[in-house]
């Protein structure tokens, strides 16, 4: 993975990084034997350690990037590696199919469920055909019409977020955005079945928040979950996008920041690298901690199960100031 240009103290690291990476594909190249596979196993082990070191030292804005690095393992993805029998349900039933989330009935470890999440596109074709990942009103009412399947079958539900944003067009207004995102939050609060929620990539303002109510919600290491970009921060307070790296320190939306301040459960680590270098690997840490949450919310009882969703969510921003120190949620 090429890093980009460098702009701070790993910067020298960084450039080694990217340095290692082409020597072991030049190397791959020639005609195998002994000395050629010794070099390889080296330079290897090398580039395992650099990157350990690199990626421990990123910055807030680093880690954004990597969470919108173009191969990393989308919701279709996920689908495909951690469920078995998946069938693809389309439309609101109002007015049409949004590509831009996608959904249906599966077993997860024999389990039947209902899993869903928002779609991006890899390459141009299919980034226009998905809204580049952000739905529009119909989006968020087929999942809500998929969730209520699940709750009048007793299924549990999975949902994976990876959007910049609900999208914000004209049409999407006209045809109620913000009452479809609003409706998703009140319904979602009672639904009768375990709902878990995992970001993967990015995880954009109330166009997350419209399938991520749940018992559990989760993260993936170099994710963020924010209520705007950092770009958008920085254009509404400095009136200058190029100030969105100092946007993305200032408002705490790394994975590692949520989970300090409650806001997230847990924190899914990834590959070596990103979870964009092996998407299996990748998966089977997100289906192994989804195996634990569900173990764990199927033995509470519904009733308990749906106080504790609605006071967690009520919770947030609340703050209050003790001693000079700020708490959160149930901390305040």
């Amino acid at each position: 993975m090429r890093l980009g240009p460098v702009t701070d103290d790993t910067g020298i690291q960084r450039e080694e990084v990217n340095l290692l990476e082409k020597q072991i594909e030049e190397i791959s190249r020639l005609i195998p034997n002994a000395h050629t596979a010794m070099d390889l196993e080296r330079l290897r082990k090398r580039l395992e350690k650099l990157r350990k070191e690199v990626f421990s030292k990123l910055t807030p804005w680093q880690r954004i990037q990597l969470s919108r690095h173009p191969q990393r393992p989308y919701v279709q993805d996920f689908i495909d590696l951690i469920f078995q029998n998946y069938v693809e349900l389309h439309g609101d039933r109002r007015f049409k199919d949004d590509p831009a989330m996608i959904g249906g009935m599966a077993t997860f470890h024999g389990e039947p469920c209902i899993v869903l999440g928002t779609q991006k596109g890899r390459d141009t074709k299919q980034k226009l055909h998905r809204n580049f990942g952000m739905p529009q009103p119909e989006g968020y009412r087929k999942a809500m019409r998929l969730m209520k399947l699940a709750e009048k079958f007793s299924r549990p539900v999975f949902t994976f977020i990876d959007t910049a944003g609900a999208y914000p067009g004209i049409g999407a207004e006209e045809r109620g955005q913000a009452e479809a995102i609003a409706y998703n939050l009140r319904e979602m609060a009672r639904l009768t079945v375990p709902i878990i929620a995992t970001i993967t990539g990015e995880g954009g303002s109330g166009g997350a928040l419209g399938i991520g109510v749940g018992d559990r919600v989760f993260m993936l290491e170099y994710a963020y979950y924010s209520v705007i970009s950092p770009e958008g921060c920085a254009a509404i307070l400095w009136k200058d996008q190029e100030k969105a790296e100092e946007a993305a320190n200032a408002l705490k939306i790394t994975s590692q920041d949520l989970k300090a301040i409650g806001l997230v459960d847990d924190v899914i680590p990834e590959p070596e690298g990103g979870a964009h270098t092996d998407h299996k690997l990748a998966a089977t840490l997100v289906d192994q901690r989804l195996q634990r949450a569900l173990a764990e919310l199927k033995a509470i009882p519904v009733q308990k199960l749906l106080e504790s969703r609605y006071s967690r969510f009520r919770l947030m921003g609340c703050i209050a100031e003790s001693n000079g120190t700020f708490q959160t949620g149930s901390e305040a």
